[in-house]
């Protein structure tokens, strides 16, 4: 993986989990990926990852089973949903909008926008 040194990796790990989840990785009765095998996958301290599953435990995404492992919570993924939101409209929306409010944008110019960056691969 290819770390982003503007970031701490335990959070680049985080979000590599929570887009798993929401994807729909993963169920409430398999255990989610070993903290060993992350560690070793990445090439990352344990401890790195250890703090990337507390971050998601702490906001009630996972649990501990002693002895089997990290799991989904039953509502897990509504959770993370309704948490990512509401990162998105804090932290992410308001600079795109401040973006798009600068350049005059109407909603049509963002709507067409995709067919415009279709046009151009065609």
């Amino acid at each position: 993986m290819d770390w982003n040194n503007s970031q701490p990796i335990f959070l680049q790990i985080r979000q590599q989990l929570i887009q798993m989840i929401l994807a729909g990785d993963g169920d409430t009765e398999t255990p989610l990926p070993s903290v060993r095998r992350i560690s070793a996958d990445f090439a990352v301290n344990p401890l790195t990852v250890t703090k990337s599953y507390q971050s998601l435990v702490d906001l009630g995404i996972v649990e501990k089973r002693r002895g089997l492992g990290m799991f989904l919570r039953p509502d897990a993924r509504e959770k993370l949903k309704l948490h990512e939101r509401e990162s998105f409209l804090k932290d992410d929306w308001p600079p795109i909008l401040n973006r798009i409010r600068f350049l005059e944008l109407d909603l049509s110019d963002l709507l067409n926008a995709q067919d415009t960056g279709n046009n151009e691969d065609a």
